[in-house]
Protein backbone atom coordinates (compact mmCIF):
# COMPACT_ATOMS: atom_id res chain seq x y z
CA UNK A 1 0.00 0.00 0.00
CA UNK A 2 3.25 2.16 0.60
CA UNK A 3 4.27 2.08 -2.77
CA UNK A 4 0.36 2.17 -4.76
CA UNK A 5 -0.48 5.26 -2.96
CA UNK A 6 2.70 6.76 -2.95
CA UNK A 7 4.05 7.09 0.52
CA UNK A 8 -0.22 7.50 1.32
CA UNK A 9 -0.67 10.94 -0.91
CA UNK A 10 -3.53 8.80 -2.81
CA UNK A 11 -4.98 9.36 0.40
CA UNK A 12 -5.29 12.91 0.00
CA UNK A 13 -9.36 14.21 -0.83
CA UNK A 14 -8.75 16.90 -3.67
CA UNK A 15 -6.63 16.09 -6.68
CA UNK A 16 -4.78 12.72 -5.52
CA UNK A 17 -4.10 11.71 -9.21
CA UNK A 18 -2.83 15.58 -9.95
CA UNK A 19 -0.37 14.98 -6.41
CA UNK A 20 0.76 11.25 -7.68
CA UNK A 21 1.67 12.50 -10.95
CA UNK A 22 3.86 15.62 -9.48
CA UNK A 23 5.41 13.30 -6.73
CA UNK A 24 6.03 11.25 -9.66
CA UNK A 25 7.79 14.19 -11.25
CA UNK A 26 9.71 15.11 -8.34
CA UNK A 27 11.33 11.49 -7.85
CA UNK A 28 12.51 10.93 -11.53
CA UNK A 29 13.55 14.45 -12.08
CA UNK A 30 16.98 13.14 -10.73
CA UNK A 31 17.65 10.21 -13.59
CA UNK A 32 17.69 13.14 -16.17
CA UNK A 33 16.72 11.79 -19.58
CA UNK A 34 19.03 8.98 -19.89
CA UNK A 35 19.47 4.68 -19.85
CA UNK A 36 18.47 4.95 -15.72
CA UNK A 37 15.41 6.99 -16.94
CA UNK A 38 14.24 4.22 -19.14
CA UNK A 39 15.19 1.30 -16.76
CA UNK A 40 13.58 3.25 -13.86
CA UNK A 41 10.47 3.32 -16.08
CA UNK A 42 10.05 0.18 -17.11
CA UNK A 43 10.65 -1.30 -14.13
CA UNK A 44 8.17 0.85 -12.62
CA UNK A 45 5.56 0.37 -15.28
CA UNK A 46 6.15 -3.83 -14.86
CA UNK A 47 5.98 -3.07 -10.67
CA UNK A 48 3.73 -0.64 -10.63
CA UNK A 49 0.75 -3.55 -12.59
CA UNK A 50 1.64 -5.73 -9.68
CA UNK A 51 1.29 -2.98 -6.83
CA UNK A 52 -1.52 -1.49 -8.04
CA UNK A 53 -3.29 -4.89 -9.02
CA UNK A 54 -2.56 -6.02 -5.57
CA UNK A 55 -3.59 -2.62 -3.86
CA UNK A 56 -6.58 -2.71 -5.55
CA UNK A 57 -7.79 -6.03 -4.03
CA UNK A 58 -6.75 -5.16 -0.87
CA UNK A 59 -8.69 -1.80 -0.89
CA UNK A 60 -11.93 -3.60 -2.40
CA UNK A 61 -12.32 -1.38 -5.22
CA UNK A 62 -11.33 -1.75 -9.48
CA UNK A 63 -9.54 1.43 -9.75
CA UNK A 64 -9.51 3.37 -6.51
CA UNK A 65 -8.61 6.83 -6.37
CA UNK A 66 -6.10 6.27 -3.77
CA UNK A 67 -3.46 4.26 -6.02
CA UNK A 68 -1.35 6.98 -7.64
CA UNK A 69 1.79 4.60 -8.59
CA UNK A 70 -0.15 4.92 -12.00
CA UNK A 71 0.27 8.37 -12.47
CA UNK A 72 3.95 8.35 -11.51
CA UNK A 73 4.10 5.54 -14.33
CA UNK A 74 2.10 7.42 -16.53
CA UNK A 75 4.74 10.56 -15.80
CA UNK A 76 7.65 8.41 -16.57
CA UNK A 77 6.19 7.91 -19.65
CA UNK A 78 5.61 11.29 -20.40
CA UNK A 79 8.96 12.25 -19.83
CA UNK A 80 11.05 9.36 -21.23
CA UNK A 81 13.97 10.98 -22.72
CA UNK A 82 13.18 14.46 -22.60
CA UNK A 83 15.23 16.78 -21.99
CA UNK A 84 15.28 17.58 -17.98
CA UNK A 85 14.65 20.96 -18.06
CA UNK A 86 11.60 23.03 -16.31
CA UNK A 87 10.02 23.97 -19.57
CA UNK A 88 9.66 20.33 -21.41
CA UNK A 89 8.55 18.85 -17.41
CA UNK A 90 6.14 21.03 -16.97
CA UNK A 91 4.71 20.48 -20.63
CA UNK A 92 4.72 17.03 -20.43
CA UNK A 93 2.89 17.44 -16.70
CA UNK A 94 0.33 19.16 -18.12
CA UNK A 95 -0.33 17.57 -21.40
CA UNK A 96 0.07 14.06 -19.41
CA UNK A 97 -2.52 15.30 -16.75
CA UNK A 98 -4.92 16.55 -19.69
CA UNK A 99 -4.40 12.78 -21.67
CA UNK A 100 -4.69 11.24 -18.13
CA UNK A 101 -8.14 12.47 -17.69
CA UNK A 102 -9.75 13.19 -21.42
CA UNK A 103 -8.17 9.38 -22.05
CA UNK A 104 -8.33 9.54 -25.68
CA UNK A 105 -8.13 6.69 -28.07
CA UNK A 106 -7.09 3.91 -26.86
CA UNK A 107 -6.37 4.84 -23.20
CA UNK A 108 -10.21 4.05 -22.02
CA UNK A 109 -10.02 0.86 -23.76
CA UNK A 110 -6.64 0.27 -21.74
CA UNK A 111 -8.34 1.43 -18.91
CA UNK A 112 -11.31 -1.75 -19.01
CA UNK A 113 -8.28 -4.24 -19.37
CA UNK A 114 -8.42 -6.29 -16.24
CA UNK A 115 -6.75 -5.75 -12.77
CA UNK A 116 -3.90 -3.50 -12.45
CA UNK A 117 -3.29 -3.66 -16.50
CA UNK A 118 -6.11 -1.90 -16.38
CA UNK A 119 -5.13 0.67 -13.39
CA UNK A 120 -1.65 1.63 -15.04
CA UNK A 121 -2.55 1.02 -18.50
CA UNK A 122 -4.38 4.23 -20.09
CA UNK A 123 -1.52 6.09 -17.86
CA UNK A 124 0.63 4.68 -19.98
CA UNK A 125 -1.34 5.68 -23.22
CA UNK A 126 -1.44 8.78 -21.63
CA UNK A 127 2.36 9.40 -21.07
CA UNK A 128 2.86 8.17 -24.89
CA UNK A 129 0.23 11.34 -25.99
CA UNK A 130 2.15 13.90 -23.77
CA UNK A 131 5.67 12.87 -25.15
CA UNK A 132 5.10 12.44 -28.63
CA UNK A 133 3.28 16.08 -28.31
CA UNK A 134 6.39 17.33 -26.59
CA UNK A 135 8.54 16.09 -28.67
CA UNK A 136 6.81 17.28 -31.87
CA UNK A 137 6.54 21.01 -30.13
CA UNK A 138 10.08 20.69 -29.80
CA UNK A 139 10.59 19.86 -32.83
CA UNK A 140 9.14 23.12 -34.21
CA UNK A 141 10.24 25.53 -31.18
Amino acid sequence: MLIATGAYVGFVPRAPGTLGSLLGLLLLWPLGAGTAQVIVTLVLTGAGIVVADRAARILGARDPAAIIIDEVVGIAVATALLPPRIPERAVAWVLFRLFDITKPFPARQAEQLPGGLGIVGDDVVAGIYANLVVRIWLLFS
